[in-house]
């Protein structure tokens, strides 16, 4: 397993992009589109009032939407691009 940082903070943007800031303030965006494929309950996230509702969770482990519905830091530091 590679290096991951934990999320410092979280914004949701259009297009089922996420804004992430780590701890070690590198900037990143992730999208969750990508995730439907395999995951089919990100799907629901299309839904852009459910998808702001994005928030960090778990001391900065992850990022949820509800108790369904998270991402954990190692993926959003791994699949993330540059901001």
């Amino acid at each position: 397993m590679g290096l991951s940082i934990k999320v410092k903070k979280v914004e949701p943007l259009d297009n089922m992009i996420l804004l992430i800031e780590f701890e070690n303030r590198v900037i990143k965006k992730y999208d969750v589109k990508t995730l439907i494929p395999q995951f089919p309950i990100f799907k629901r996230l299309e839904d852009k009032s459910l998808f702001n509702l994005v928030h960090v969770d778990c001391c900065g482990y992850s990022v949820a939407w509800n108790d369904e519905i998270d991402i954990s830091e190692y993926e959003l530091w791994e699949g993330g691009f540059p901001s």
